[in-house]
């Protein structure tokens, strides 16, 4: 074992409280700050993203950091939200197919899962879950402009299912606008494009309000647990790592920037509900590591949240593509106890340095944070040591996300219910029943997330991971 890890969490018995309906809560009754990844003892703990550490601690954050009590509305908003679910590959769904007359309109069913019913929400929501973000695409659906008119079924039927989750007793519903973004494939929200051209970049902007003008009337009047998530992962294609990304991150971030202020401009108009509601703000990629270049938005009310994804080490969670083409799963293995050979970079250090950068830059300065999406490719239960390292990552994740004072809602596609790269099916959408197998990766989830166990600690769960020789 790693002792200068288990030193990092010695003596560390409060985490962060849960979400209502959960279970008990610390005797203070708030959330405890964790202790810094980065190191320091309650100096600059150095979150920044960049692995920095804080003055006089060690590489993996042995110092004592502060234990003093967190009452934020950052914190308070982390009870609200507690652990989610996605509702992937559903109303995002859309035909990818440039040959077909249906190209890039959205369409339930389009890609395999069937349509999403009341009762199956409710017994995700029975399965531990409080919160539940529900990816919508609208592409095809959107009209031309200038008043880019939204499809009026397809709107009836987004509707239908955040009521469904609100009936089904989520305390939390997140809409977005999700598979619009552009990677050279002809979608309206065309960041690489616009950050180039200034005449296509008015033209998205006045889009994106006619948009969530229409989106945001639409739900005027339902209560603050429903929330706007302005846009998904906005990026050029190439995830960070294409040529005019890499020479200049702020041309493309800086349009960003404007496109959220014009999302919340755009929503806060609308008056009712939206003056006051939460609204999810996604730095580039909507990756942490681009946060750095991310510049919240003005918002009088006062209510906006950092919305980031956690997928690393990708190549692990997701997959990889072949030299055939073919995406492929290519190791079996994570964290400290998996085989050099078999596994990819970043373990759970790095985990506790970008949950860590997220709690002491944003929470700790009272803005709120949620992981819209963490995951994991099911494995094949019949390989038995991927099997259990996959559930491993998913539970430390799950208790960090905890640690941390992090929301965290887990990305669920359906589908064929086939082990493979990012293939995450743990629910039937039509009927809620658990895939084979499914309940098994469920429980750990929920546990990692809600268990009030006092022993039951990040560095427990750090001990208890797979052994293969």
């Amino acid at each position: 074992m790693n002792n200068a890890f288990l030193s990092a969490f010695a003596g560390l018995a409060l985490f962060c409280c849960l979400a209502p309906g959960c279970g008990g809560t610390n005797p203070q009754g708030m959330i405890v700050v964790p202790p810094s990844p980065h190191g320091g003892s309650g100096g600059d703990n150095g979150g920044n993203g960049n692995g920095g550490n804080g003055s006089g601690g060690s590489e993996s954050g042995s110092g004592s950091g502060s234990q003093a009590p967190l009452d934020n509305d950052a914190t308070r908003r982390t009870l609200e939200m507690g652990l989610g679910w996605n509702l992937g590959n559903q109303l995002d769904a859309y035909e990818e197919d440039p040959d077909s007359r249906n190209y890039l309109m959205p369409d339930e069913t389009v890609w395999g899962n069937p349509k999403v019913t009341q009762a199956a929400l409710e017994k995700v929501r029975a399965a531990g879950f409080t919160t539940i973000r529900i990816p919508v695409t609208w592409l095809g659906k959107i009209g031309p402009a200038p008043s880019y008119t939204i499809d009026a079924k397809w709107m009836a039927r987004v509707t239908e299912v955040v009521n469904f989750a609100r009936a089904a007793g989520f305390g939390t519903v997140i809409v977005d606008t999700h598979h619009d973004e552009d990677h050279d494939d002809g979608h309206w929200q065309d960041l690489k494009g616009a950050s180039t051209d200034p005449a296509l970049n008015k033209q998205i902007k006045e889009e994106i309000v006619a948009v969530w003008t229409q989106i945001a009337n639409n739900f005027k009047n339902y209560g603050s647990w429903l929330m706007f998530e302005g846009f998904n992962e906005l990026n050029d294609g190439g995830w960070g790592e294409s040529a005019a990304f890499k020479a200049n991150p702020r041309q493309q971030c800086d349009i960003l920037n404007e496109w959220l202020q014009t999302f919340v401009d755009a929503v806060r108009a609308t008056g009712g509900g939206n003056a006051t509601r939460w609204l999810g703000i996604s730095p580039y990629c909507a990756n942490p590591v681009y946060a750095k270049y991310l510049v919240m938005p003005s918002d009088r009310a006062g209510k906006l949240m950092l919305s980031v994804h956690f997928y690393d080490p990708s190549s692990y969670t997701l997959g990889k593509t072949g030299p055939d083409g073919k995406d492929y799963l290519p190791y079996t293995d994570w964290g400290h106890t998996g085989a050099s050979s078999r596994k990819a970079s970043k373990g759970e250090e790095y985990v506790r340095e970008i949950f860590g950068m997220l709690h002491d830059e944003y929470i700790a300065k009272n803005i709120p944070v949620y992981v819209g999406e963490i995951g994991c490719s099911r494995r094949d239960r019949a390989d038995a040591r991927a099997w259990a390292f996959s559930l491993y990552y998913l539970e430390y994740v799950a208790k960090a996300a905890r640690t941390y004072c992090l929301p965290a809602v887990l990305w669920d596609c359906g589908g064929r219910g086939v082990p493979g790269p990012e293939h995450h099916y743990y629910f039937r959408h039509d009927t809620g029943e658990y895939y084979p197998n499914a309940k098994e990766a469920i429980d750990v989830l929920v546990k990692g997330w809600t268990s009030n166990d006092a022993s039951y600690t990040l560095e427990s769960v750090y001990n208890s991971a797979p052994m293969y020789f």
